[in-house]
């Protein structure tokens, strides 16, 4: 009888990617440690040239760090995954292991701020082209570039980047995709034709207000690449943030499910609302690109704007009210 793969929210409870561990505990251990002991010189050796997997300083590998890594590659459908110190050391480490100079990297118009700072203040120092697109439009995506980077629901504004679509664009060219405002319970874009994904992990993969982390998932040689760049500038998490993550993962699936039920609830409220002039929320028939959503996401997620009518006092006196 063939056995059953277990399901998103099992993998998120149970997925154990070190197993190691004195009296194999069902909780990964947070390891402090900064420096790793060895028995001989030779296995020191091995494992400093990469000939054996093992743990010899902190910033390189961190067994606690590993053990969530593994997780998070599990979740997103990938061969590798790294954990960073912040989302933007996630992207900056996906960007920068992959672009060079004389390359061209394509950007949606909508981009998250401090994404879009990286690429103007340190992207384009580096003599990098910069071309920004319409994320709605694929077709606009059509040129070659080393890297394209889209958002599956931009920050802000929400419009969806048609991952598939874009991702036929891209011939030899990577396809990066920060996919903080779904998450793997709502979108994997490695099954969407991405090479790797980004993860703000302090928002809904740890979901706890307690943790700032960030997280790269793809083929085994790409993220070996970030690797190697977040231990060469610095942005490594630590091992307590790293075990909070991990306990946080255990409740991923159930908390996209309520809140995508909240936020659908809040949004249709919102949109029979006299004072509404608009609501902006992919879980609405009314968004634009419903049926892309529908298509690309398991559900909607839990983050909504809308346009309050009588200006900015109006909108204060809403935000100041709740």
């Amino acid at each position: 009888m063939r056995k059953r793969e277990h399901g998103l929210a099992t993998r998120a409870i149970h997925s154990r990617g070190l197993s190691d561990a004195p009296g194999d505990p069902l909780v990964t251990p947070i390891v402090p440690s900064a420096t790793f002991a060895f028995e001989t010189a030779a296995e020191f050796t091995r494992v400093m040239t990469d000939e054996k997997y093992g743990f010899l300083y902190g910033s390189l590998r961190n067994p606690t760090v590993e053990e969530l890594a593994e997780t998070c590659a599990d979740l997103e459908g990938a061969q590798a995954a790294q954990a960073f110190a912040t989302g933007m050391a996630a992207i900056a480490a996906a960007l920068f292991s992959n672009l060079s100079p004389g390359d061209k990297l394509l950007c949606p118009s909508q981009l998250y701020g401090n994404t879009y700072a990286l690429v103007e203040q340190h992207v384009k120092r580096l003599g990098v082209e910069v071309v920004y697109l319409d994320a709605t439009d694929a077709a606009a995506w059509e040129q070659p570039a080393r890297v394209r980077y889209v958002e599956t629901i931009a920050n802000p504004g929400f419009p969806l980047a048609d991952l598939r679509a874009i991702a036929d664009t891209k011939g030899e060219g990577l396809l990066i995709v920060d996919n903080t405002f779904a998450s793997p319970a709502l979108c994997r874009p490695l099954e969407h034709g991405a090479d790797l994904v980004c993860e703000s992990a302090t928002k809904y993969l740890n979901g706890h207000h307690d943790v700032m982390a960030g997280v790269v998932a793809g083929s085994r040689e790409l993220v070996e690449a970030t690797r190697r760049y977040r231990y060469e500038t610095g942005g490594v998490l630590d091992p307590f943030p790293a075990f909070l993550l991990r306990r946080g993962l255990k409740t991923l699936a159930l908390r996209m499910e309520r809140h995508s039920r909240n936020a659908l609830a809040v949004a249709r409220f919102l949109e029979a609302h006299a004072a509404v002039e608009r609501v902006h929320y992919i879980g609405l028939e009314s968004f634009p690109q419903y049926e892309l959503a529908r298509r690309q996401l398991v559900d909607s997620g839990g983050i909504l704007a809308f346009d309050v009518g009588g200006g900015r006092e109006a909108a204060e006196r809403v935000l100041d009210g709740l």
